[in-house]
């Protein structure tokens, strides 16, 4: 069974204790992000249900917030996960066509993850940057007026920080 480093469960345990008694609910979605890094970049029903044994709520509580949300994977991820806004201001301003190009260029479809494990696919929706569309959230930064090129460039930082960082 998945279970938290003893450092992990000691953020844990203060992210619960933000809340009053009997509240503990509400320490889910930190208490997922702190999952997630964890335990590989993905939450696994397994660990869904830890999460939920924690808090004393039932998976199903846990799954529907998981699920919901799509900064949180549910199945192996990349290294590299590109989160692509497919809404309206990013369309407009191309983001299908950055998508397609994304796809073409790794050899993968939304959804799927590239052979090697670098690179994960994923369209969401707003990222809350409309004025800097088309645009895409890689890990905790958001690369914005995306164009060929500029994908290019970050395809190649990636492979460039995963050999220099394995």
């Amino acid at each position: 069974m998945a279970q938290f480093s003893d450092e992990k469960l000691k953020k844990v345990n203060e992210i619960i204790a933000r809340y009053p008694a009997g509240k503990q609910k509400s320490a889910l979605i930190p208490v997922l992000h702190v999952a997630q890094e964890e335990f590989g970049g993905w939450l696994s029903s397994e660990t869904m249900d830890y999460v939920a044994s924690l808090l004393k709520l039932e998976p199903i509580e846990v799954y529907e917030v998981a699920t919901f949300y799509s900064m949180y994977n549910l199945k192996p991820v990349g290294k590299y996960v590109f989160e692509v806004c497919q809404t309206g201001p990013c369309m407009i301003n191309g983001s299908d066509e950055i998508i397609e190009y994304i796809k073409d260029k790794l050899g993968i479809k939304v959804g799927e993850t590239t052979a090697d494990g670098l690179f994960t696919l994923k369209t969401v929706e707003c990222l809350g940057a409309c004025g800097y569309a088309p645009m895409m959230q890689l890990g905790k930064h958001y690369r914005e007026h995306l164009t060929k090129e500029k994908i290019d460039a970050i395809i190649n930082e990636c492979e460039r920080n995963a050999v220099t960082n394995n």
